[in-house]
């Protein structure tokens, strides 16, 4: 991109729209994290429960370091835009969300 076509580059709202999803799909993960809890609490005598949960709490503090990461990109990035989410956090991203409705679909059945 030119100096010229950044100067005249208006990013509008869509970087503000791209945090707060990314907000919002972390606070679904915290949601299930929290269910994933106390589903496991419930029935106290399940090793497969307590297992369940506690990968279901070490996805979650994947996810939001993967999310922090990803915030702070934006924040920090210039009138240029921020620079684009690279492979391997996306996998990682999308990795950490299956898993955790995994986890969370384990603990329901």
């Amino acid at each position: 991109m030119t100096p010229a076509a950044r100067e005249e580059r208006d990013p509008g709202l869509q970087p503000e729209r791209t945090r707060l999803a990314w907000r919002r799909t972390t606070l679904s993960s915290t949601v299930v994290a929290v269910l994933a809890a106390r589903a496991a609490l419930h029935d106290p005598g399940s090793a497969a429960g307590i297992a369940a949960c506690a990968v279901t709490c070490v996805l979650w503090l994947t996810f939001l370091a993967l999310t922090h990461h990803r915030i702070r990109a934006l924040a920090l990035a210039g009138p240029a835009g921020p620079a684009p989410l690279t492979p391997r956090h996306a996998a990682a991203a999308v990795a950490c969300t299956i898993a955790l409705a995994g986890c969370a679909a384990a603990l329901v059945f």
